[in-house]
């Protein structure tokens, strides 16, 4: 069960920090971004609440309760995402990605659940 939560919650955290990393510095994700309507500082702050969301799933310590909000935080950027990309008629790899992101993101809470019951 261990190996389940971990493989999900580290590929989940990868892309959340790559991602938090190009919304800062790629110019072609901030272009991406600013097409899809959003401000600047809208950016900044996803890429911010991205890092602090990782922290919050990855450190043992944080009480369960915290991490559940976490999660909720989590889903609720890829789920925006799918609709903006979606409404924005992007390509449908796009909002795929986003799709098995939150497949992933369901498997990690499921697991972390479980392994915090033990």
């Amino acid at each position: 069960m261990k190996t389940i939560y971990w493989t999900t919650t580290g590929i989940l955290s990868l892309f959340l920090l790559w991602s938090s990393y190009t919304y800062l510095f790629s110019k072609g994700t901030i272009d991406g971004v600013r097409n899809l309507g959003f401000p600047d500082h809208f950016r900044v702050q996803l890429a911010i609440l991205k890092v602090i969301a990782v922290v919050l799933i990855l450190v043992p310590q944080i009480p369960l309760q915290v991490k559940e909000w976490a999660y909720v935080g989590i889903a609720l950027f890829f789920l925006t995402a799918i609709i903006a990309h979606t409404a924005h008629k992007d390509p449908f790899f796009i909002t795929m990605i986003n799709m098995v992101l939150v497949a992933l993101l369901v498997i990690s809470n499921i697991y972390l659940h479980k392994i915090s019951a033990d």
